[in-house]
């Protein structure tokens, strides 16, 4: 009796598998860091949609990527709001999501108003 194997002989290995689920992600962020610092999408957006490709991603990383967002205005943001720079978009609730998405619109639509 001959043992047969279960996986399929052109199967990746997982290794590689997880290599290119990782540099899926990867080039996914990247995208949507770019579109955030260009003003085409709003981070609000992405915090009340969370994607798959941002789960993972802190808070800081995606605030950071908007335009003039350094670590120090997301901090100050985020530190009024109770919340943690290094949480991961995923793990918010839906009230922390509503809460931090209301704000950045808030704070953009008066940004927007007082340049007017």
């Amino acid at each position: 009796m001959e043992a047969v194997s279960t996986l399929a002989p052109a199967a990746m290995p997982q290794h590689m598998q997880a290599l290119a689920h990782a540099n899926r992600v990867r080039l996914a962020r990247a995208s949507i860091k770019r579109d955030v610092a260009a003003g085409t999408v709003d981070a609000a957006e992405i915090i009340r949609d969370c994607p798959w490709e941002v789960e993972s991603m802190t808070v800081g990383e995606l605030l950071r990527s908007q335009r003039r967002w350094g670590r120090t205005r997301a901090r100050k943001f985020l530190f009024a709001l109770a919340l943690n720079e290094n949480r991961e978009l995923g793990r918010l609730t839906e009230r922390q999501r509503g809460m931090l998405a209301t704000q950045l619109e808030s704070r953009r639509l008066g940004h927007d108003l007082a340049i007017n």
